[in-house]
């Protein structure tokens, strides 16, 4: 999508609705269906970046679980505090997205200096959501200011719902999984 083409229209934001679904029910691979959900969230809204970062079982912080368009030095910088970023506390807590003009001057965001050298202007943050229960948060990142309209945080948060089914999908198969191997084990030393 070129940067001339407003990412605002009823055609784009169905495609891209429609190529997460596809996605979303394309793999077991958690990991390629988060790095491909947030390759076409780049792109469909014409940011710098986006990631998907996912809630420790604590729930004290946030880690990456996939991104693309940020540098490597940028996503080493370590987890997210929740503590100390009010940006993602308030999503979490009131479970819709919540913008952040200025990543670089904004207290709210825990990275501030970090997002000055990685060239990030704005930031959305959407939460991610299983049965009501946040896993994580999905952020979108501008490389200036930016307004999301209201269209482009429905969009935000339609893909987040998607992305947390992903997750949740891929946890489940992953338990199925194991518990079928025990099972197998066990049967195997039962009958010798």
């Amino acid at each position: 999508m070129s940067s001339e083409t407003p990412p605002s229209t009823c055609g784009t934001f169905f495609e891209t609705l429609y190529r997460v679904a596809r996605t979303v029910n394309s793999s077991l691979d958690i990991m390629q269906v988060l790095g491909m959900i947030v390759g076409c969230t780049t792109e469909a809204l014409d940011a710098k970046a986006c990631s998907l970062r996912l809630l420790s079982p604590d729930g004290k912080r946030l880690f990456i679980g996939a991104a693309h368009g940020l540098s490597a030095n940028y996503r080493a910088k370590g987890p997210v505090d929740v503590a100390q970023s009010q940006v993602d506390q308030l999503a979490l807590a009131d479970r819709r997205p919540i913008c952040i003009t200025d990543a670089q001057t904004d207290v709210r965001f825990q990275y501030g200096e970090h997002a000055r050298d990685e060239g990030i202007g704005s930031v959305v943050v959407v939460p991610l959501q299983v049965q009501n229960q946040p896993i994580g948060v999905m952020r979108v990142y501008s490389g200036g200011p930016r307004t999301f309209s209201p269209e482009e945080l429905a969009l935000l948060e339609a893909i987040a719902s998607l992305s947390a089914l992903a997750i949740e999908n891929g946890r489940l198969y992953e338990r199925l999984d194991r518990n079928y191997q025990a099972a197998l084990d066990f049967s195997d030393r039962e009958f010798d």
